[in-house]
């Protein structure tokens, strides 16, 4: 072996040393730089999860091809098949003491109860980790602006989990909004059979036993302290305020998406919600309709945003379905030339309505990039790659503000005017103690 050989490689291990002893110096998550990571796809991305059950297992499957390092779960029993299928990853129950002890996490994958999105996901981004969170990215209005705003500082790759936006379908749907197919669109109508848990309900009063595998402190995390209750773990907390988002929190990332990604949609002007049952302080209505005025935005006109939960539209717009049975969730955005119509609740599928007058119909040549696959279009962001379509700073942060303006109506209980430069409620002061909650002490951003 030659000598220059022998130095070029003792320069080379000592360039990775260096590069290691500066992360653990320094903190500096990026062991590979976005270059090395583009060049080289087979460096795999070191990623931790934070929530191990339920929808976390769906989330898991999809960056199951990286380095899994830790496991983050407040309940061991919640989280025992995530846990076994990596029995070397270190465990832990908060992720505050995960990503403190765990210094090589690169990207960490949210999928707590939407009280903790934020928390947890600006924890890891102020860190330099790249992040994924599940819808909605948020629980309150000033989070979802928060997110955006460390996202874009720390220059980390993220996505939310509306999985529906990588899909060709959805991509060629907005395509086709965006060519004006169906005219200029002063109407969209969404609906869900959501709730299908419990809502217009009260607290629990009964003492429970805390179960020996769950860390209730760590579950609570940013919510105010309070007796722990079978009522809320582990999926029925999505009715409860301090907990979930409801309805609009748990489909509208969804149903909404192809019309927000096609006709360019921002936060409205003005919200108001009628609601199926009297307002309960501790949880959500059995039923709502909400209306979002949206404003004109670059060349397209002003439109009417319908929510329907455990409604459905007018009946002259469910009769263009030729009396098809409506599904449980879907979207009809009315034009001036037409209609379109999505049966799925992620608007991967749509169709043009009158069909007889779309007979001959062709859709515009793409000009959306088409996704290699959800997880995996956030994976190719955090190695260097273009940033993912439902990242936060340019996609998610918006989204996500316009559906929980829609809660911050139904607890208002009134029409409310929305000020989106100032992220104020203009004429119903009140109302803006639902734009921001307080923080349980401990747990502050």
């Amino acid at each position: 072996m030659s000598r220059s050989l022998n130095r070029r490689r003792f320069l080379q291990s000592s360039a990775v040393s260096a590069v290691a002893a500066g992360y653990y110096l320094t903190g500096d998550v990026r062991i590979a730089s976005a270059q090395d990571r583009s060049n080289n796809p087979m460096n795999k991305l070191n990623v931790a999860m934070i929530a191990c059950g339920g929808r976390a297992e769906g989330n898991l499957g999809g960056v199951r091809g990286e380095n899994i390092v830790a496991l983050c779960d407040c309940d061991d029993a919640r989280a025992a098949r995530s846990f076994n299928q990596f029995p070397n990853a270190p465990k832990f129950k908060d992720y505050r003491q995960m990503l403190d002890k765990q210094r090589d996490i690169e990207a960490v994958v949210v999928s707590t109860p939407d009280h903790n999105h934020a928390h947890a996901s600006i924890t890891a981004m102020r860190m330099g980790k790249h992040c994924y969170t599940e819808k909605p990215l948020t629980h309150d209005v000033w989070e979802a602006r928060q997110m955006r705003e460390t996202a874009a500082k720390h220059k980390v790759a993220t996505q939310m989990g509306n999985q529906g936006t990588a899909a060709d379908g959805l991509r060629q749907g907005a395509e086709v909004l965006r060519s004006g197919a169906i005219g200029s669109v002063s109407e969209i109508h969404l609906w869900t059979n959501r709730p299908i848990w419990p809502q217009n309900i009260n607290r629990p009063t009964q003492p429970e036993a805390i179960p020996p595998t769950l860390d209730w402190d760590t579950w609570l995390g940013t919510a105010p302290e309070r007796p722990y209750s079978a009522a809320y773990v582990p999926f029925k907390w999505r009715g409860f305020w301090d907990f979930g988002t409801g309805a609009l929190g748990d489909m509208g990332c969804h149903t909404l998406n192809l019309a927000f990604m096609g006709l360019k949609l921002v936060p409205p002007t003005s919200i108001e919600a009628d609601l199926a049952t009297p307002l309960n302080p501790e949880t959500g209505p059995m039923g709502c309709t909400i209306t979002f005025e949206i404003p004109a935005r670059e060349n397209l006109a002003a439109c009417k945003l319908y929510w329907y939960e455990r409604r459905h539209p007018p009946a002259e717009l469910l009769n263009l379905l030729g009396g098809q049975k409506p599904p449980g969730s879907g979207c009809i955005m009315v034009g001036t030339k037409g209609k379109m119509y999505s049966p799925d609740d992620y608007g991967a599928r749509w169709r043009l309505l009158p069909e007889a007058a779309f007979q001959n119909y062709q859709a515009p040549a793409p000009s959306i990039p088409r996704s290699p696959g959800h997880h995996a279009e956030w994976i190719r962001a955090c190695k260097g790659g273009p940033p993912a379509m439902s990242n936060f700073v340019d996609y998610a942060s918006t989204l996500t503000e316009i559906i929980l303006l829609g809660n911050v109506a139904i607890r208002s209980q009134r029409k409310i005017s929305w000020d989106t430069a100032r992220m104020q409620v203009t004429d119903h002061p009140a109302a803006n103690q639902f734009i921001r909650r307080t923080y349980r002490k401990g747990w502050e951003l």
